[in-house]
């Protein structure tokens, strides 16, 4: 590995983006990208940009996915690079998984493949989860028609350079479901001309939790948090007419989370109806599981092994979601973890920086993933 990469990836970390928004960042990855001569520069979504290297026979087209965006986090650090820009910084590691991806990028220069084609994809929009969801839907990308996909996330408060593996589901599914419940506002003094939403919530609040704690409906992990409840307006004279509440739902399996959505949805709908209230139910951050293909999982514990380091095996998926769930749904992937050491602070916290040293760890592990399906 050469010190530029690591350049790039406090480069990459001192000037960070939201998602959408990363059209520095796609950029600075293209100047980077181009001294290595891709066959091919892909535009996907708004900001991403997938990268071919041809081989001079047929054979498997295998895709390395990282992410361009950065989180709406203010940082704290002292780091000589840390975010200059207010209220957005890389604390979710996606600036050394784009590092491991331009450095997977300088090794296929100096070989390229013998079969087939590699695809070097940065993403954007991955905390938001439309990234992925637009970029399987868009047509350039089912033109590329990959038969692998694979990627890594790096795991605060695992051994550093342990490559953490799971059969099956990795990481959960999530969604934000948004409930509205509209009745009729009246005056406080005179609440019976109005229709108030307040004993529906109560109600559907209390069942709700019994639905959670139903561990005979699901396979395995479903959470049920309630984040956000809106009743009313601030008004001692006013009955309310309206209200809001916001709910994440979570579940290891997608089988378990169409059932949770769905008896959710049914109580919600049943407690209005008797309410004399009528209601709107929409999803938003809709992250579907990442379900690893049990062929490109070997593939990883094998190249691992080759590159002799420690497998880590989960028995549960990790509770937070990945958009790497929509490639999951249509083509053969594996979501694997990379070990950011056990004192390393947590994901998504404001003192979190990537650790560089586990950056050389990470190409030398798709290198070899490489290796075995183009050559």
């Amino acid at each position: 590995m050469t010190t530029d990469i690591i350049e790039l990836r406090h480069k990459l970390h001192k000037y960070p983006e939201v998602s959408n928004s990363e059209y520095k960042t796609s950029e600075r990855i293209v100047n980077y990208m181009n001294a290595f001569s891709p066959d091919e520069i892909v535009n996907l979504s708004k900001t991403g940009k997938a990268f071919v290297f041809k081989g001079k026979e047929e054979g498997k087209t295998v895709i390395f996915r990282a992410e361009l965006d950065a989180l709406p986090i203010t940082e704290k650090s002292s780091l000589a690079y840390s975010s200059v820009n207010p209220n957005v910084a890389h604390v979710c590691g996606h600036d050394g998984h784009m590092a491991i991806l331009a450095g997977l990028a300088q090794k296929i220069a100096v070989e390229p493949p013998q079969y087939g084609k590699v695809v070097l994809l940065f993403q954007a929009a991955e905390e938001v989860e439309q990234g992925a969801k637009d970029v399987v839907e868009d047509p350039e990308f089912k033109a590329i028609d990959p038969d692998f996909i694979f990627a890594l996330h790096n795991i605060p408060g695992m051994e550093k350079h342990s490559i953490v593996v799971k059969t099956g589901s990795f990481s959960a599914a999530s969604k934000g479901m948004t409930v509205k419940l509209l009745g009729k506002t009246a005056h406080a003094a005179e609440p019976e001309n109005g229709i108030s939403p307040a004993n529906a919530i109560s109600k559907i609040i209390n069942q709700l939790h019994q639905l959670k704690e139903n561990k005979n409906l699901f396979n395995d992990l479903t959470l049920l948090t309630i984040i956000h409840i809106q009743l009313g307006e601030i008004s001692f004279g006013t009955s309310p007419g309206y209200a809001e509440i916001r709910i994440t739902l979570r579940a290891f399996e997608n089988e378990d989370m169409d059932m949770l959505s769905t008896h959710s949805e049914n109580i919600i709908k049943e407690i209005s109806e008797a309410e004399n209230l009528k209601c709107k139910i929409t999803y938003s951050e809709v992250f579907p599981a990442s379900i690893n293909d049990d062929e490109c999982l070997n593939i990883v514990k094998q190249s691992a092994s080759q590159n002799n380091l420690k497998i880590e095996t989960i028995e549960k998926p990790f509770k937070w979601s990945e958009d790497f769930g929509y490639y999951s749904k249509d083509y053969k992937t594996c979501l694997f973890g990379l070990g950011a050491g056990k004192s390393q602070a947590p994901l998504h916290n404001p003192d979190y920086d990537f650790p560089d040293d586990i950056i050389e760890t990470g190409i030398n592990l798709f290198y070899r993933i490489y290796k075995k399906i183009n050559f």
